[in-house]
């Protein structure tokens, strides 16, 4: 294959590459294809035009170090850039070459990345939370009757005994837990309360915590 045919063999399949990248990034990335062998008119196809550019435009100062030295890096990835209006960009640059290492095209990446600050800052502001803690402990679980239960149970494993096995002063000590924590608000928790501990219900009663202030 001769030299010119290669060439543009390498540019119809860059067109071709900047034409899907562009509609798979789309909005938030410009895909230019230059080419290199004619870099005072370098721009032949560009998607999602954020940059301003038109085809025909000059090539810029990376396409320009690729033509003057064929060792220049053929990928510089997520480099720091700008456009022409001052938005931040990140950009990727990536060298063509034919079968004689002469460089003949460059497709180039540019991210708008203020589109992005934009909205980083805006999920940071509606994920942020206070950092004073709330008036009580709050749990978006549905609480069922049988959580008195896991709670009384948790709270025994923590002492190294059973529900059954707890002393007076650990049973009146999980009862204000239990309260604290609204667990005997739920209907039927003294119930559960008492199948857990053994007891009567009527015992439990000398259990809770206002009963247990009467009696000190």
């Amino acid at each position: 294959m001769k030299l010119d045919e290669e060439n543009h063999l390498l540019l119809r399949e860059g067109r071709k590459i900047v034409e899907a990248l562009g509609k798979t990034l789309a909005p938030l990335v410009e895909v230019v294809l230059h080419d290199l062998t004619d870099p005072d008119h370098s721009v032949v196809a560009i998607a999602n035009n954020l940059s301003g550019r038109q085809v025909g435009d000059a090539a810029t100062e990376m396409g320009l170090a690729r033509v003057a030295d064929p060792a220049f890096p053929e990928v510089i990835e997520n480099y720091a850039n700008r456009f022409p209006d001052g938005r931040p960009a990140k950009s990727t640059s990536i060298g063509l070459k034919n079968s004689h290492g002469d460089y003949v095209a460059a497709i180039c990446l540019n991210m708008d990345v203020s589109m992005l600050s934009a909205v980083t800052t805006g999920l940071t502001q509606l994920m942020r939370v206070d950092v004073a803690a709330p008036p009580v402990a709050e749990s978006l679980r549905p609480r069922r009757v049988e959580d008195v239960r896991t709670a009384l149970e948790h709270f025994a494993a923590a002492r190294n005994t059973t529900p059954m096995a707890m002393t007076l002063d650990q049973r009146r000590e999980a009862m204000r837990e239990l309260a604290a924590s609204g667990l005997l608000n739920l209907r039927r928790a003294l119930s559960e309360v008492a199948q857990t501990l053994g007891v009567a219900r009527s015992t439990v009663y000398t259990y809770l915590p206002e009963h247990s202030e009467d009696t000190a």
